[in-house]
């Protein structure tokens, strides 16, 4: 069995390695390609400081790649008896250089090690995050386009009140994920900056380079103070925790109307068949399975934030290992919500929209208002008007004039989806992901 990089002369208690692990081997291998990367750049400053020949460097570069390839071929495992991500690249660099192997932990510490692991592991799937939402972003759009004519009921205390529309509908979908892709920028670049070379929290000894490992890594900046730096864990995973928590709002919210403007109360949309799934008594059912699983994930990603403050909230400066779990709930959180965005972007590709509600004379009374400004326009007090109006409708004289002619910015005669297209360009071009893609290629040579 493999020793731990702290182990000296007693053996541990296998219930307390167990307890300790956790579930450190199986999430660590989300990890294992951000800790090659780490090393590589680690490596490289301390050539730069002497603590590394440069065929010593060439050769651990050489076995990280290796390692690297290992990993993307879906091959590496966390051995039996080793506790992490990082004790498994080191011991594989050790069996093949010896000494040199050794070396590449000067200057660092795990606790340094996980910060930046975590730190590109979130940095790339951020990344992916926004592309997906950006994704969704324009499949609303250009859903809201093509049904910017469409007119549907608007709701509220989910009695029926004003008229509104499909672009309407799916416009402000479209608007909520801008606003969830500034928290989403906020968390990019909160997280792009470089940990390592803080070690167990109050820096080294060695003349450490730590603008060379952040320009190597493609971090903006470091987190300076290297007691920050191991403060900054937890609340980094709380705060992007929010801007995912943001997204998986927006999302729930569609879910819930996707399922009720779908049942056959409502009948205002259609979605795909592929997509729904079947009763097992009853032959006529076409159940929105994936909005409601997607509802309840969504709210559970809502969670997120909470459950990760509960964790760390009440920590004093300094490493703990209370910080472990926040992995368990955190990694995890990104494939979850990449799903969520992908099925809600396939189905609202496909959803069919009732282009003739406004024929059932139930949603007749929706146009009072409407009547009520018709009357003001022409002279009438307003107050006099919303009477008038209101005493015909129950005494049932009421008979609606269906014309909509909203005009103001953002009504149902002026989307504003390219002033809302306009907002989230400037948003998304905040972040540069090109320079920690070209970063990352440059350290594994690529």
């Amino acid at each position: 069995m493999a020793k731990k990089l702290w182990e000296k002369n007693t053996e541990v208690n296998p219930e307390i390695e167990r307890f300790t692990v956790g579930r450190d081997r199986e999430l660590d291998l989300l990890l294992a390609r951000y800790d090659v990367l780490g090393s590589l750049a680690h490596s490289t400053m301390l050539q730069s400081i002497g603590m590394l020949t440069s065929d010593e460097m060439k050769s651990l570069h050489n076995e990280l790649r290796n390692i690297y390839g290992t990993i993307e071929k879906g091959d590496f495992i966390i051995e039996e008896g080793v506790e992490d991500v990082h004790s498994q690249v080191e011991l594989m660099l050790t069996r093949t250089l010896g000494d040199t192997g050794k070396k590449i932990h000067s200057g660092r510490s795990r606790n340094d090690q996980v910060l930046v692991d975590l730190k590109l592991f979130t940095r790339h799937e951020l990344q992916c995050v926004c592309e997906a939402v950006k994704e969704l972003f324009d499949t609303l759009i250009a859903q809201s386009e093509r049904h910017k004519d469409v007119l549907m009921p608007g709701y509220t205390h989910l009695q029926v009140a004003m008229p509104s529309s499909f672009g309407l509908w799916f416009g402000a979908y479209a608007e909520s994920l801008a606003d969830d892709m500034l928290f989403l920028q906020a968390a990019y670049r909160m997280c792009n900056r470089n940990p390592l070379g803080s070690a167990a929290g109050y820096g080294s000894s060695f003349p450490l380079n730590r603008q060379m490992t952040t320009e190597l890594l493609g971090f903006d900046s470091m987190n300076y103070n290297v007691v920050y730096a191991q403060m900054g864990r937890g609340k980094c995973e709380k705060n992007i925790a929010f801007a995912l928590a943001s997204v998986a709002g927006t999302l729930a919210k569609l879910a819930f109307d996707a399922c009720m403007f779908n049942s056959q109360n409502f009948g205002f949309v259609r979605l795909p068949a592929e997509c729904t799934t079947g009763s097992s008594i009853m032959p006529h059912k076409k159940n929105p399975d994936v909005f409601e699983l997607l509802r309840a994930k969504c709210n559970r990603l809502q969670a997120l934030p909470n459950d990760i403050l509960l964790i760390m909230n009440n920590l004093p400066v300094g490493y703990f290992r209370d910080l472990q779990i926040i992995k368990e709930l955190f990694l995890p959180a990104f494939e979850s919500l990449k799903e969520c965005i992908a099925m809600a972007t396939y189905i609202v590709q496909r959803i069919e929209v009732n282009k003739d509600i406004l024929a059932d004379s139930r949603y007749d009374a929706m146009f009072s208002v409407e009547e009520v400004n018709r009357l003001a326009t022409e002279g009438m007090p307003f107050r006099d008007a919303y009477k008038k109006v209101g005493l015909d409708i129950e005494a049932g004289n009421f008979t609606p004039r269906k014309e909509i002619k909203h005009t103001h910015e953002g009504s149902i005669g002026n989307l504003c989806n390219r002033e809302i297209c306009a907002l989230m360009e400037s948003i998304c071009s905040g972040m540069d992901f090109g320079k920690a893609n070209r970063a990352e290629k440059a350290l594994i040579g690529r």
